[in-house]
């Protein structure tokens, strides 16, 4: 099996994916959130093969990343376990992307963050993540977009347990704004 730089090839990824996405559903507050979690664990379950499906499940086991356990109509009910969890995060903030929209609303959300020095591998961390989701570094600790990102810049922040040092702010205005608007092809 072609393995990635984390030790487990892609359909062993994408399974620990979907078992999130049954966490993330429940945890979900908001029935848009839910059926777009839903709409893109159905994409990533039909492209699993059944052969690959049955190595990486014995994979992830040996991994103690998922447990079984046999219910009384004869199906086999699998859960991700706390490390499980965890390795499918890591998974998440590597694959998280801002969607843009058709129609800009011609609003900048802007994060901004300062980030105590014994942080600094979350703020190293924060940046890097931030600049691979196609956000505008304005400054060293400042960070713009023009589309709707809240949920995404909130479970980054979760991710990397720095919620009190960050602070999520939408403009209307930005003095350099004709810069960033050639920048994001506005």
């Amino acid at each position: 099996m072609k393995k990635n730089g984390r030790g487990f090839g892609k359909t062993t990824q994408k399974i620990i994916l979907l078992l999130s996405a049954g966490v993330a559903m429940g945890l979900s507050r908001s029935p848009r959130q839910y059926f777009r979690i839903l709409k893109s664990a159905a994409k990533e379950w039909e492209r699993i093969n059944e052969r690959s499906l049955r190595n990486s499940i014995r994979i992830l086991y040996k991994s103690k990343l998922i447990d079984t356990f046999d219910n009384p109509d004869g199906t086999t009910t699998i859960v991700l376990t706390e490390n499980g969890r965890k390795k499918a995060l890591t998974y998440q903030i590597d694959e998280i992307n801002i969607k843009r929209t058709i129609n800009w609303d011609r609003k900048w959300r802007i994060v901004v963050f300062d980030i105590p020095e014994k942080f600094k591998k979350s703020r190293d961390a924060l940046s890097r993540t931030l600049k691979r989701m196609e956000f505008y570094q304005l400054q060293k600790s400042v960070f713009v977009h023009p589309f709707e990102c809240k949920n995404e810049v909130d479970f980054i922040i979760e991710f990397f347990n720095i919620k009190e040092y960050v602070r999520y702010i939408i403009a209307e205005h930005i003095d350099n704004e004709i810069d960033l608007k050639r920048k994001f092809k506005l």
